[in-house]
């Protein structure tokens, strides 16, 4: 009988405990105690209503606490609303206090939007105090003289607190920085002009109002190191007269061709020529011999016709004297 009621004092006891914790769990005790001395007024009731809702009542209380010693007027309602939305609690109430003491013009609902939008709101507050540089890439561009030159800047930038929600990023900057000092290269004259003058890449670079629809503010502009690259316009040039001189190749190849395709054709036509004389030649003494078959043609006619034909070579070949002469000299050549 002893042993049975000293396990029911043991089973009440664990009991008893296993509701403390429940009860201590449900009901954060040492937060409220901190909250009431931290002039705070969170009930108990809000912080039962936030385990339920699964909103861990530290997150919440301990940064009510800090902004109210901040100054901020904020309430349980608020913070557990943005927490619920996926925000980030303590980095808004650090962002609220850090635009508080810069005099930074910074609502509760902008820095919750901002937070929500995934970006740093903290980190923004902080480029909005200390401006933040960023360094281009090399940028290469081409003068009118046709020299390349590359060049690096260091843009300085400050966030634009009212932008950084719908505001595009650092890479928007990097890509209208590269832009303008491709536009400012290309409209000098020499690149001498450029490395006599970097700054003026700056200036013009300034004025075309990059930072429109960003989420920075562009401060300044640095040409941090310029150099000279390599002479593109000679190379154009060497490439052009290059492809210049394939094409009247080609033309030329095509000339010629024309002109080989032409002869054989001339040779041709000379053979086709040549075929038909001897076809014509060879019907002469088939017609002589008709004409005399059939009495059109007499002996003394046809003796006439030899002797016109003789007398015809005779003149050619006087007429033609030089042909006369080669072979002379060749005679004497051999003797």
């Amino acid at each position: 009988m002893e042993f049975s009621n000293s396990a029911l004092i043991l089973v009440a006891a664990f009991g008893g405990l296993i509701l403390l914790f429940i009860f201590l769990y449900f009901v954060p005790v040492n937060l409220w105690i901190t909250a009431i001395f931290a002039n705070v007024k969170v009930g108990i009731g809000e912080l039962i209503g936030m385990r339920i809702r699964k909103v861990p009542p530290s997150i919440i209380v301990n940064s009510l606490i800090t902004a109210t010693k901040a100054g901020l007027a904020l309430t349980t309602n608020e913070l557990e609303t943005h927490y619920l939305a996926g925000g980030n609690v303590p980095n808004v109430i650090r962002a609220l206090i850090s635009a508080d003491k810069a005099n930074i013009n910074l609502s509760f609902k902008q820095a919750t939007a901002i937070d929500l939008a995934g970006r740093d709101v903290f980190e923004a507050v902080q480029i909005s105090v200390n401006p933040k540089v960023i360094n281009t890439p090399s940028v290469a561009a081409v003068a009118a003289d046709g020299i390349q030159l590359i060049a690096k800047a260091r843009v300085t930038v400050r966030a634009n607190i009212a932008q950084l929600v719908g505001g595009s990023g650092e890479d928007t900057i990097l890509a209208r920085v590269g832009e303008g000092i491709v536009t400012s290269i290309g409209s000098a004259k020499t690149h001498k002009s450029v490395l006599e003058n970097p700054d003026k890449i700056s200036k013009l670079v300034l004025e075309r109002g990059l930072d429109a629809g960003t989420a920075f503010e562009i401060l300044s502009i640095d040409i941090a190191d310029i150099d000279v690259g390599t002479n593109i316009g000679a190379k154009l040039q060497i490439d052009q007269a290059s492809a210049d001189l394939k094409v009247a190749e080609a033309k030329a190849e095509e000339r010629r061709a024309m002109a080989v395709a032409l002869e054989q054709e001339m040779k041709a036509r000379n053979v086709e020529m040549r075929a038909k004389v001897v076809e014509a030649e060879a019907e002469v003494p088939k017609a002589i011999s008709e004409a005399f078959r059939s009495g059109n043609l007499g002996i003394m006619d046809y003796y006439k016709m030899e002797n016109i034909k003789s007398d015809t070579e005779m003149r050619d070949s006087i007429a033609k004297p030089d042909e006369g002469k080669k072979g002379d000299n060749k005679s004497k050549g051999e003797k």
